[in-house]
């Protein structure tokens, strides 16, 4: 069955959420345990939490607030933020959670996948790529996005898709928060390059952009982070996800789109 991948994306910092806007902080929207336990109840297809304050400051993962968020779900989890080595990937896996997110490191460093891949599998490994446009091109940067990383975007996606990596999460930081849709120029440049799955993040504002991806370009999983924390131009904290009906009708347009 050909199901759409609809994923909320809650921002850590200090151990409280957080929504940004272009990687600048936005709002504080609350306990992540709350959190959790609302999207627990929506019945979301799966749950990415990002400690976007881990790496840049040399942390290591809140091991315990991870442990809590794990007992308390019922659902799929990610975790990425400040995961450098098998030994840290080892231990969030081992406290529930399914697979655990890298980028500074694996980008900078990307033969450190080959051991993790060979201990948990491709299904675990996921990479975040943090995506910014500068003059017309696209760029990787690292370090919530203060470093540009010079190596061109097909060529990185061969070298992580080479050391065996399960998904890519394309975070395209220009939409981040902007509620102006997805990135479609980017998503069109790098579909075809992918032999694995893929995510998208960043832009995703009300159904029809999810609509939108999945008509032109098929089964690409679909994060935000914005649309399922923050409602209205004054941006009132409210976590909310799809109903099911939409749900459904996303299936519809997946199904057609294979079909054709």
């Amino acid at each position: 069955m050909i199901l759409p991948r609809i994923i909320p994306v809650l921002l850590l910092e200090k151990n409280k959420l957080i929504q940004t806007k272009k990687f600048e902080y936005l709002k504080y929207l609350g306990d992540p345990i709350n959190a959790l336990r609302v999207f627990n109840d929506k019945k979301v297809d799966e749950l990415v939490f990002f400690d976007i304050g881990a790496t840049v400051n040399n942390l290591e993962p809140n091991y315990e607030l991870l442990k809590n968020i794990s007992k308390q779900s019922r659902m799929p989890l990610c975790y990425g933020g400040g995961v450098k080595n098998l030994f840290q990937f080892e231990k969030i896996i081992k406290l529930g959670f399914e697979k655990v997110s890298m980028s500074t490191s694996a980008i900078l460093d990307p033969k450190i996948l080959k051991k993790i891949v060979n201990n948990f599998g491709s299904q675990s490994v996921i990479i975040t790529l943090d995506v910014k446009i500068q003059n017309d091109k696209y760029f990787v940067y690292i370090h919530n996005g203060k470093i540009r990383i010079d190596i061109e975007i097909p060529k990185l996606i061969k070298i992580l898709q080479d050391y065996g990596v399960g998904e890519i999460i394309f975070n395209l930081i220009d939409r981040d928060g902007m509620k102006n849709g997805y990135d479609l120029n980017f998503i069109k440049s790098i579909k075809d390059l992918l032999n694995i799955p893929f995510c998208i993040l960043g832009g995703a504002n009300n159904y029809q952009d999810f609509e939108l991806v999945l008509k032109n370009f098929g089964l690409v999983g679909l994060c935000a982070g914005t649309m399922f924390s923050l409602k209205g131009k004054f941006n009132s904290v409210l976590l909310q996800y799809l109903n099911e009906s939409d749900k459904i009708n996303l299936q519809k347009v997946l199904i057609e789109k294979f079909n054709n």
